[in-house]
């Protein structure tokens, strides 16, 4: 492969996605010089069309008030619906499958009261050693509120000696080994750190096999890898909007809890108002009448100006569809690999898979050079106008996302980390 700037603008050239670049906002440095922004991975870039989308919410409590509820432009009672349809195409499920509702961690709470009973000998919650502090806590403390002791009740998965990623055969079989004692298996769609895809179906498949109840946290696969829960099987799965999703920082979060949960009335669930059915709410009973499917898990109502920039970017996603961006995803990231192996060979390894079909956009880089030397190169980079992402002791995580980044960014960042290894 031809590997110099002038390719790189060839390539940006003839890509059918190049346009979308314009319908978002992206940084600029202190002089108005727009940045080379890789860190969608955290959080995503600015849709242009969010601001329209929360000025229509404005607009129509400036006029409507209360009243808003019902006879705003896009009735804030249903609002949440609006995304249902974007939403369920992006993880594979039906539109009654999921919901759009509080934060990633609430959620996962939420959903584990339902889904982690331990009862028996069946007391064991399955995680990954190095999941998101978050998931790791949601988990723990779970496990502590039904009495139950961590050290023993939490299983954690980790790679093979001198390994960085996770073998699905490995995590089946562990699956298989503990299968007596499981509850509940929690594991990543893509695993923040590195990057790496877990295989949805295999996983779910052997859970659910085990007689264990399975779910994801998608805050790293939703609109990055296609994800099919629905198919797979998973009893629940959660996610956050502001990462490729580019809800904006603190966006509304998503849920997904299975068909085939959704009208079972039995099963313990903490409940809220805005989880009763539809159709009976406002006959404030005392007695709660779970709304069908995901959104029966919901609590109160959900913050509208914060759901609007999340329709605004899904809107987006319907327009292109999650094929051809994950087509455009799989050779750009492709390219960027093929760069960091020309051009960085010995100073720089990528953690993630080489497999396209094991990762999404990211590639995890540690930088062989020592920590210090490492920080100093990424902190080189952020003052040259390249914004991904630290994390200890030396990873750089980069993610070239089709909807906003191209080739030449790939190029630019290269070329950038080559000389800031040089210096460091």
């Amino acid at each position: 492969m031809n590997l110099d700037r002038e390719q790189a603008a060839a390539l940006d050239s003839a890509d059918p996605l190049r346009h979308w670049r314009d319908r978002f906002v992206l940084p600029q440095d202190e002089r108005g010089r727009e940045l080379v922004y890789l860190c969608g991975h955290s959080l995503g870039a600015q849709p242009l069309l969010a601001t329209e989308f929360v000025e229509e919410v404005m607009r129509d409590w400036r006029r409507l008030a209360v009243d808003g509820h019902f006879a705003a432009d896009h009735p804030w009672m249903t609002y949440h619906l609006r995304l249902a349809t974007a939403l369920a195409g992006l993880v594979g499920a039906e539109p009654g499958e999921v919901v759009a509702m509080n934060t990633l961690t609430a959620n996962l709470h939420l959903m584990l009261v339902s889904f982690y009973r331990p009862a028996g000998g069946r007391t064991a919650l399955m995680i990954e050693c190095s999941a998101f502090p978050s998931d790791r806590y949601a988990a723990e403390s779970q496990v502590r509120f039904h009495g139950l002791d961590p050290a023993r009740d939490l299983i954690e998965l980790a790679p093979r000696d001198g390994e960085d990623c996770l073998r699905t055969e490995d995590v089946i079989e562990a699956i298989g080994r503990a299968a007596p004692r499981l509850a509940t298996v929690l594991l990543p769609g893509v695993q923040y750190l590195t990057g790496q895809a877990l295989d949805v179906a295999a996983i779910t498949a052997a859970a659910r096999h085990a007689g264990a109840t399975v779910g994801w946290d998608l805050a790293h696969a939703i609109g990055n890898v296609p994800v099919a829960l629905h198919d797979a099987g998973a009893d629940f799965a959660v996610w956050c909007h502001y990462k490729y999703l580019n809800g904006g920082p603190g966006a509304v979060a998503g849920a997904f809890v299975h068909a085939r949960h959704g009208r079972d009335r039995e099963l313990p669930r903490f409940a809220g108002w805005w989880g009763n059915d539809r159709a009976t709410r406002f006959r404030m009973a005392p007695e709660f009448e779970p709304a069908p499917g995901a959104e029966g898990w919901q609590l109160g109502n959900p913050p509208i100006l914060a759901l609007a920039p999340v329709a605004a970017s899904l809107s987006h996603f319907e327009s292109v569809g999650i094929a051809a961006l994950r087509a455009k995803s799989v050779a750009l990231t492709g390219y960027l690999e093929s760069l960091i192996d020309a051009r960085l060979a010995g100073r720089v390894a990528i953690l993630t898979p080489r497999n396209p079909q094991a990762r999404g956009a990211q590639l995890s880089l540690r930088l062989e050079c020592g920590r210090d030397r490492a920080r100093a190169a990424f902190d080189g980079l952020r003052a040259r106008g390249f914004v991904p992402d630290w994390r200890e002791p030396g990873v750089v995580r980069v993610a070239p996302v089709p909807f906003y980044n191209g080739y030449e960014d790939a190029w630019r960042f290269v070329e950038a980390l080559d000389a800031e290894l040089r210096v460091a």
